[in-house]
């Protein structure tokens, strides 16, 4: 994820660059001398007609850059909305978090850790408006705090194994998948049965299945785990997002009892009836009250939890957005200015194209044809730029393509939606010339 200060880099580039676009059509033709230009008549020389050339070249540009703007805000605005939207394979509602701290002698052996734990689930449990308590290593999201590692099909040669993926490693009970509502897709969960002297067990997520064993039944296949031994596959659950928002990562579920890990999960899953927040002072209280010494380090309810991973990419589509709304405004008021001071040097052929005979509609469509060319041509090039220049938001993008026909369409419709709108008041004011007037223009 890209970071803070290469994000309001970016930006503050964008933003410099849309400001000196809007700002050089105004520059240039707050020079015009209006009287001058009406001087000139309907021909015109060659150094008005570069003036006018490259004002219009330099609006067509300020579109494209809106267009461009506007579509990478588009695409991390979609890009947000569809990861605050990502299937956890989890429920997170009306589920608290609540992480121990230990005092520094009296819980370093594992085996004195799953005493405590074994003594705090009936306490936690028994909590009014608690409907279910299962121990976690580390709270949602912190990757680094997880185990991961890489393990082994019984039988599998040498060179297959350096290409199986990276587990990640939990240690669970038996009620941790109830707990989190995660389904068991085959086979069946842990049960209390699951305990040292019993046959060794694990529990695998669907992907990491799908590897070991494609187009077979992993139910009753065995893993050879390191310094762990033979385990054998009971069940198989979802890749969920508990470790990482952006990917639903391949998991592999120890039960607490058969583990022999060297340390213990000390952080707690509490599943509620009602609001969770509102358990949270309890299970505090619990905790200090039953066990000396022992603390709740953090608590709070899931969808606090949830606010991290999701913060740099709402911060990113923010951002792009508000300077997407600012382009765009600017080359609205671009286009209006260009084709207000067409109008204006165009009066004495207006004048002459009205005595003539053309109508209201006529010098309406006139004005509006030139307006809204000049937004299509600034569109068309906005759309070359941004399927350039869009890759280089590929690692902030998630669920959507650079290339996004419908981000890319719709800010394009939308932009000339807004062309038109700004050619549309130029358009009318040509339709109240005089006509004997413009005629008079010396």
């Amino acid at each position: 994820m890209p970071s803070l200060e290469a994000t309001v880099a970016a930006v503050a580039i964008t933003a410099v660059v849309t400001v000196l676009f809007a700002l050089a059509p105004a520059l240039v033709t707050s020079r015009v001398q209006l009287q001058d230009v009406l001087r000139s008549g309907t021909r015109q020389s060659g150094a008005s007609r570069r003036f006018r050339l490259g004002t219009e070249a330099l609006v067509t540009g300020q579109v494209a850059l809106a267009l461009l703007v506007l579509s990478a805000a588009g695409l991390l605005a979609r890009s947000f909305m569809k990861l605050e939207q990502a299937d956890l394979a989890f429920d997170p509602a009306k589920l608290a978090v609540a992480e121990l701290a230990l005092p520094a002698e009296g819980f370093k052996d594992p085996k004195q850790q799953i005493a405590l734990i074994g003594r705090l689930l009936p306490t936690l449990g028994a909590i009014p408006g608690v409907r279910a308590v299962t121990p976690v290593l580390t709270a949602p999201f912190v990757a680094a705090g997880g185990i991961f590692g890489q393990i082994a099909a019984e039988g599998q040669e040498a060179d297959e194994r350096t290409k199986n993926p990276t587990l990640i490693f939990e240690v669970v009970t038996p009620n941790f998948f109830s707990t989190f509502g995660v389904r068991v897709l085959r086979g069946r969960s842990f049960t209390d049965a699951d305990r040292e002297g019993a046959t060794r067990v694990i529990v695998l997520s669907e992907s990491a299945a799908r590897h070991y064993w494609p187009g077979a039944d992993p139910i009753g296949k065995r893993l050879v785990v390191p310094n762990d031994g033979s385990l054998t596959v009971v069940g198989i659950v979802p890749d969920t997002r508990y470790r990482n928002l952006r990917d639903a990562r391949p998991s592999v579920y120890f039960p607490l009892r058969q583990t022999s890990f060297p340390f213990a999960p000390l952080t707690f899953a509490i599943r509620t009836e009602g609001p969770s927040a509102n358990i949270i002072p309890a299970v505090r209280r619990a905790v200090t009250e039953s066990e000396r010494g022992v603390a709740v380090a953090s608590a709070a309810p899931f969808e606090t939890y949830l606010e991290e991973p999701l913060a740099q990419p709402r911060l990113n589509a923010l951002l792009l957005v508000i300077f997407a709304v600012a382009a765009v405004a600017l080359a609205g008021v671009g286009l209006f200015g260009v084709m207000t001071t067409m109008v204006r040097q165009r009066t004495r052929e207006l004048g002459i194209r009205m005595a003539l005979g053309a109508t209201a509609h006529d010098l309406r469509a006139m004005v509006m044809r030139r307006g809204l060319a000049l937004a299509a041509v600034g569109s068309v090039a906005g759309v070359v730029g941004a399927l350039a220049t869009n890759r280089l938001l590929v690692a902030m993008l998630y669920g959507v393509s650079p290339a996004d026909g419908l981000t890319l369409g719709g800010v394009a419709l939308l932009l000339l939606a807004i062309s038109a709108v700004a050619t549309l008041l130029p358009a009318r004011s040509s339709t109240r010339i005089d006509p004997v007037t413009a005629l008079r223009v010396d």
